[in-house]
């Protein structure tokens, strides 16, 4: 990301944009892929946004350009724009900016993140954050490094201040055979949630392999080849010990 002293001149690296998603958030929304993430998910499904130095770059005016295109659409959807990756965070200040101008266009505004960058300037993106898609990669620490290369505390601070700061949350939680299917974990997370009355929700998301591909054409060694896609049982089975957070699991 390249910064001037003129804020209109911001620029971000972004590596697509999806102009109707109706998964990333409530109604129908603008979502944009912006380029880098910190993070080495076993199971990420976006490995192509990784390199912080690819994309397309964009200034804020330009982005919101294209966002507004689908105003219409939003309003009538009770939709909005959602900014996800990639980590969304490497590029806090364009986040800031950009949720600023869709704010002054009455846009709602949707943050998809991890929650490991927690600094100063993503305090300052979720002042203009309507609401974040927080997603926890596994809740036990060690589990959780296995799958991320990183580790599980900056999340749970972030996860903190957003509910200090009243900001809506709906925690995803991709389920993984082998990977993040540690029962245990599972019902820990949704006690641990029980203390958050910010939190709105936990979206369960079956694991899939249709981003293995992108793997392979970055010579990337995809480490999932012989996992299978969760079963109907297990996938119930998280979903009941989810549900005793007393949120909504969909």
């Amino acid at each position: 990301m390249k910064e001037t002293k003129n804020m209109s001149e911001l620029t971000g690296r972004i590596h697509s944009f999806e102009s109707c998603g109706t998964v990333d958030g409530p109604g129908i929304r603008f979502v944009v892929f912006l380029q880098g993430c910190p993070l080495r998910c076993q199971y990420c499904h976006n490995a192509d946004t990784w390199n912080p130095e690819e994309g397309r770059t964009y200034t804020v005016e330009e982005l919101l350009t294209e966002i507004v295109k689908y105003k219409s659409y939003m309003r009538f959807s009770g939709g909005g724009v959602t900014l996800t990756g990639g980590e969304p965070l490497m590029q806090a200040e364009f986040v800031k900016e950009v949720f600023k101008a869709c704010k002054e266009q009455e846009i709602h505004t949707a943050l998809d993140t991890s929650g490991f960058l927690f600094h100063e300037k993503t305090r300052e993106a979720l002042t203009v954050t309507d609401l974040v898609l927080l997603d926890i990669k596994n809740f036990d620490p060690e589990r959780y490094h296995e799958v991320t290369g990183a580790a599980l505390e900056p999340t749970l601070q972030f996860l903190n201040y957003t509910r200090e700061k009243n900001i809506p949350v709906w925690v995803r939680y991709v389920l993984v055979p082998s990977l993040t299917d540690n029962l245990e974990a599972v019902e820990a997370m949704a006690e641990y949630l029980k203390e958050y009355p910010n939190v709105e929700r936990i979206e369960l998301l079956p694991f899939h392999k249709m981003g293995e591909f992108k793997w392979k054409e970055r010579n990337l060694s995809y480490q999932l080849k012989e996992v299978e896609e969760p079963t109907q049982e297990l996938v119930s089975k998280v979903r009941f010990l989810l549900e005793k957070s007393g949120k909504l699991v969909q």
